[in-house]
């Protein structure tokens, strides 16, 4: 596993663990709220409603209503005790409260969080605890009818804590369909990548089985054709030529390796072409007879590693236009570090028969058309700008890549 892969990975579980503790921050806050709620509200109805000589039992009484309201903020692995306290202090308040309702807003909290919250055996056990202590509070102040007793329970006891249950297990279904949904999209991206990685085995391995076969029998010929003139005495412009399109070829070659090695996704691969090797892709040029001025203003410095071979690639187009529409003569090749950017020109003379035929000709020619859209395009992803067309009178050709190199790593 890579450093960067390290990285986003401590930072993702730093997000999670940030968001978790965060979540439990948020219900540690609303358990406060609802516990002063419900102290608040049980309180006061206890003294606006209590008996009007307040004795010592009855202020006993008061706290231990008060302390039963304030554990309802306590950590839900509590809520079985909270929930004893509440249905103890029913038939308390019933003698305390003659006439009084058998309920409190703290003691249907404390049977929502039973609930909610306890699992298995515990969770009976506390439902039973909380009817028990609404049967014991209808029984002081009077036992009433069995149907009647029957709804108080189920309505002060069961109903809460019922509905402390369902939501739990909304909770859990809606996390399960999360999970589900998440799992379907990581098999997804699986078997998109999975694609991919055919794919990119396929196109590897036809560039491989035809391309390569072709530029390595180019290579070849080429050398043997070289080989031939000199056992006849040949020289000249046709020895150079074939030495210029042997030296091609090998460079054509090696580029097709990297090319293959990042398609197979070989931690391995050959380190990519950039800038550092301008000067042997401008001596292949300068052996196929072109003249190649190389000018470098200010000092270079950091590029992204993307960015590098991008601008390679854009000079090597250069050099092909230049050769294919120029006059073959002399192209000059500038490049311009400004700090939180790079501009790469280069300048060539128009051949005379293309700009008789007229100075939009270049534009007009397929193979260059699509050459500058693949420029542009470069430029493009890394949020820099391309130009390109007639300059001087429709004399030369100028085209310039401009890429920003500011904050990149």
């Amino acid at each position: 596993m890579t450093s960067s892969a390290v990285r986003t990975g401590r930072s993702l579980a730093h997000r999670v663990l940030g968001r978790e503790h965060g979540v439990e921050r948020s219900l540690a806050r609303q358990s406060v709220l609802v516990a002063a709620v419900c102290l608040a509200n049980d309180a006061l109805s206890f003294v606006t409603r209590g008996p009007e000589d307040f004795g010592a039992f009855d202020a006993l009484v008061l706290l231990g209503l008060v302390l039963a309201d304030a554990a309802l903020a306590s950590s839900p692995r509590h809520s079985g005790r909270v929930a004893l306290a509440h249905a103890a202090l029913l038939p308390v308040l019933t003698l305390v409260l003659p006439g009084r309702s058998v309920n409190t807003a703290g003691q249907l909290v404390s049977a929502y969080r039973a609930g909610a919250w306890l699992r298995g055996g515990p969770a009976g056990l506390s439902l039973a605890v909380m009817a028990l202590g609404v049967l014991s509070s209808l029984w002081v102040s009077g036992t009433p009818a069995p149907l009647a007793a029957l709804t108080l329970v189920v309505a002060n006891s069961a109903l809460p804590w019922l509905v402390g249950r369902y939501t739990t297990a909304r909770k859990a279904h809606v996390d399960e369909l999360r999970r589900q949904r998440e799992d379907a999209l990581r098999d997804a991206r699986a078997e998109v990548d999975g694609a991919v990685a055919r794919e990119r085995e396929a196109i590897a391995t036809d560039l491989h089985d035809v391309i390569s076969h072709h530029v390595s029998a180019i290579g070849v010929h080429a050398a043997a054709a070289r080989f031939n003139l000199d056992d006849h005495g040949g020289s000249g412009p046709v020895n150079a030529s074939l030495t210029a399109v042997e030296t091609s070829s090998r460079a054509a070659m090696v580029d097709l390796r990297r090319l293959l090695d990042l398609l197979h996704a070989r931690d391995e691969s050959a380190e990519q072409p950039g800038l550092a090797k301008l000067q042997e892709l401008f001596d292949g040029v300068r052996a196929s007879g072109l003249r190649a001025t190389f000018v470098v203003y200010d000092d270079p410095c950091r590029i992204p590693p993307a960015v590098d071979t991008a601008l390679y690639r854009v000079a090597q187009e250069m050099m092909t236009n230049a050769l294919r529409h120029g006059d073959g003569k002399a192209v000059r090749v500038e490049l311009d570090y400004g700090g939180d950017h790079v501009t790469l020109t280069a300048r060539n003379r128009v051949a005379s028969a293309a700009a008789l035929a007229g100075r939009t000709s270049l534009i007009a020619h397929e193979g260059s058309a699509r050459g500058l859209d693949g420029i542009r395009k470069r430029a493009e992803v890394f949020g820099g700008s391309a130009t390109c067309g007639l300059v001087e009178d429709g004399r030369f050709w100028e085209t310039s890549v401009t890429v920003p190199i500011g904050g990149e790593s």
